[in-house]
């Protein structure tokens, strides 16, 4: 394995994040600590608790999991996009680098700035509200297997994409609807019963779910099947971009 080319590509990666701190750490935690003033302060004042938990902490895994989808998708679909916006993607496909390496150092740059940004999230949630993780193992796990899970899916779109809109059209109008209606700010079991089992049908349900048990000790699904969504979801990712290197799809013509 090249482990050099992986590090310039990540290193490279890395550097386009600290150029643009504001951009890329700085305001996302902004958005969140905002999203805390209103949905805990004007929200929570109306909502005690929910599962036995103060309205305000039991928020912070699903702004948290907002952010960090948000992040890693933005992150690997940008930097894939580029180099083919810029035409240096030839200079890639043909230096003696193999696609897995490609993979390991776009995707692994991108879902690092997530992790990064998902942490100083939580960190910062503190200043608001009293949080105590039960299982803290399971919540870094849990972290990290959607950074890169979404990452891999970002790195998708970013290759699919042929312009900017195409870029911001999957994140913004399916992934962000799919993260607020999941189960974010509350728990599917505050909804109708038709509409619980209609929610089941949105995969970021699980994630959701499995990332607030790892805090609370309680979901809305069975940990087992949160952990079974999002490796079947890396799976299908990890499948789509096997394809997409070995067809030259979007990244030949």
């Amino acid at each position: 394995m090249n482990f050099y080319a992986i590090r310039a590509i990540y290193m490279f990666e890395m550097a386009r994040t600290f150029r643009t701190i504001v951009q890329s750490i700085v305001s996302p935690v902004i958005s969140t600590c905002l999203y805390f003033v209103v949905f805990g302060t004007a929200i929570g004042s109306r909502i005690q608790q929910v599962e036995d938990v103060p309205y305000g902490t039991f928020i912070v895994p699903g702004l948290i999991m907002l952010s960090v989808l948000m992040q890693s998708m933005t992150n690997a679909s940008f930097g894939i996009y580029f180099p083919k916006f810029m035409g240096t993607i030839y200079e890639l496909l043909s230096a003696p680098v193999s696609a897995f390496e490609v993979v390991i150092a776009y995707v692994g740059a991108a879902a690092t700035k997530a992790l990064m940004i998902g942490l100083i999230i939580l960190a910062t949630a503190h200043l608001f509200v009293p949080i105590k993780i039960l299982h803290p193992v399971w919540m870094l796990s849990f972290l990290v297997l959607t950074c890169v899970s979404f990452a891999l899916f970002g790195f998708i779109i970013g290759i699919w994409a042929k312009n900017f809109e195409q870029l911001n059209l999957i994140p913004m109008l399916i992934i962000t609807p799919l993260v607020f209606l999941g189960g974010s700010f509350y728990s599917i079991s505050m909804l109708p019963p038709l509409w619980q089992k209609i929610t089941l049908f949105n995969p970021v349900v699980y994630l959701i779910s499995g990332f607030r048990w790892s805090f609370f000790g309680t979901a809305d699904v069975a940990v087992a099947i949160s952990l079974s969504a999002i490796a079947g979801f890396m799976l299908v990712c990890m499948g789509i971009v096997w394809w997409i290197f070995k067809t030259g799809y979007r990244l030949k013509s």
